[in-house]
């Protein structure tokens, strides 16, 4: 059970880290390209799927730390 409970701490590790840096790469591009991220603007399409996707992935990730802290 500890041992399945680390795999999926892992994998939602590596998932986590992997859209944060996806994140990064889309809000960078904007900038080089002479856009101003000074605005208020909403987020569409993809960047608004990554955006849920790291607030489900980073939950996941606290619930299972917390179910390992308890077994």
């Amino acid at each position: 059970m500890k041992a399945l409970i680390s795999l999926i701490q892992i994998i939602l590790g590596i998932l986590l880290i992997l859209v944060i840096i996806i994140q990064q790469k889309g809000s960078g591009l904007g900038a080089s390209f002479g856009g101003d991220m000074s605005f208020y603007r909403t987020k569409r399409g993809a960047e608004k799927l990554l955006f849920y996707a790291t607030i489900g992935i980073s939950l996941a990730f606290l619930l299972a730390s917390l179910i390992g802290l308890i077994f």
